[in-house]
């Protein structure tokens, strides 16, 4: 309730949420804000958009989470014409980061623009530390969004025991599953004990010419290509005149020509059962001439 309620003395200012929304086979980031008659999106990304950039496969996992998130924030601010002024971090290191409007150097006599700013909206997904709406989270950052938030959900973070414990967060782990560390292990493990299982478990990644070797290259060249180019695929052109189109409903039947038809169908019978009546009379004539 809290991500759609805004302050009346802002006089109608959208209040933008960053939408993170994980399926069985796909990623889906939006950046919407909500109005009587409904959300209004304003943009979106999904994680199917990345077969476009050389990921076929895993397309559900944390580290496509991630690209889907920074597909969106640089699709996002290209379309506001502000990716130039913010390009978000560009060494992935795991480490926190923030767009701030004082880090830009800014020419004189250009006007300056804040950060885009929104809140996460993760639905009824659970916030659970390291779960995979955090990856789309830091992608989205790192790509250049003002999204608050902290490193206590990031993997990698460990609370601290007791009321003196220290907090640790080691940004490494997080660089690490970002770039598909954790299905690397995976790999390597079941290669190494199971290869018939590995063989059939990571068909679709064979198949790809992807192995535990070079995954992170392929997200690197993933996040690469992202940048060089967020903006969708155009849409396909319908050509009106050779598309088919549904067909023409059947025109109804009067009430004369549905009597004619009854009694057409009605003769033709008859002749039918006419016909099958003599066919069996000569059947009977040969059978008593033998």
């Amino acid at each position: 309730r809290r991500l759609i309620t805004q302050d009346k003395r802002k006089f109608n200012a959208p209040k933008w949420r960053f939408i993170v929304r994980i399926s069985n086979n796909d990623v889906v980031c939006q950046v919407a804000s909500s109005k009587m008659t409904g959300d209004n999106i304003l943009c979106a990304a999904y994680s199917h958009e990345l077969k476009r950039y050389g990921l076929k496969v895993g397309l559900t996992n944390y580290a496509a989470c991630y690209c889907t998130g920074l597909l969106l924030a640089r699709r996002l601010l290209k379309k506001l014409k502000l990716d130039k002024a913010y390009p978000g971090k560009r060494r992935l290191d795991g480490n926190l980061f923030k767009s701030h409007v004082a880090n830009i150097r800014w020419k004189a006599g250009d006007k300056i623009y804040r950060p885009f700013k929104c809140l996460l909206d993760i639905g009824l997904a659970r916030s659970s530390t390291g779960a995979r709406v955090f990856g789309a989270l830091k992608g989205a950052v790192d790509g250049g969004l003002d999204i608050p938030h902290s490193e206590k959900r990031f993997p990698g973070f460990t609370k601290g025991e007791g009321k003196k414990g220290k907090d640790e967060y080691q940004a490494d782990v997080h660089a690490d599953k970002i770039y598909g560390g954790h299905v690397r292990d995976y790999m390597e493990k079941l290669k190494e004990a199971e290869p018939e299982k590995y063989a059939k478990h990571f068909s679709r990644y064979i198949a790809e010419n992807i192995g535990p070797d070079n995954l992170k290259a392929k997200y690197q060249d993933v996040h690469r290509k992202i940048r060089a180019n967020p903006s969708p695929a155009p849409k396909k052109k319908r050509d009106l005149k050779t598309m088919k189109l549904f067909p023409e409903r059947e025109k109804r039947l009067t009430g004369e020509e549905r009597r004619l038809r009854r009694v057409e169908k009605i003769k033709q019978l008859d002749q039918k059962a006419n016909a099958e009546a003599e066919n069996k009379m000569e059947v009977d004539d040969t059978k008593s001439e033998e």
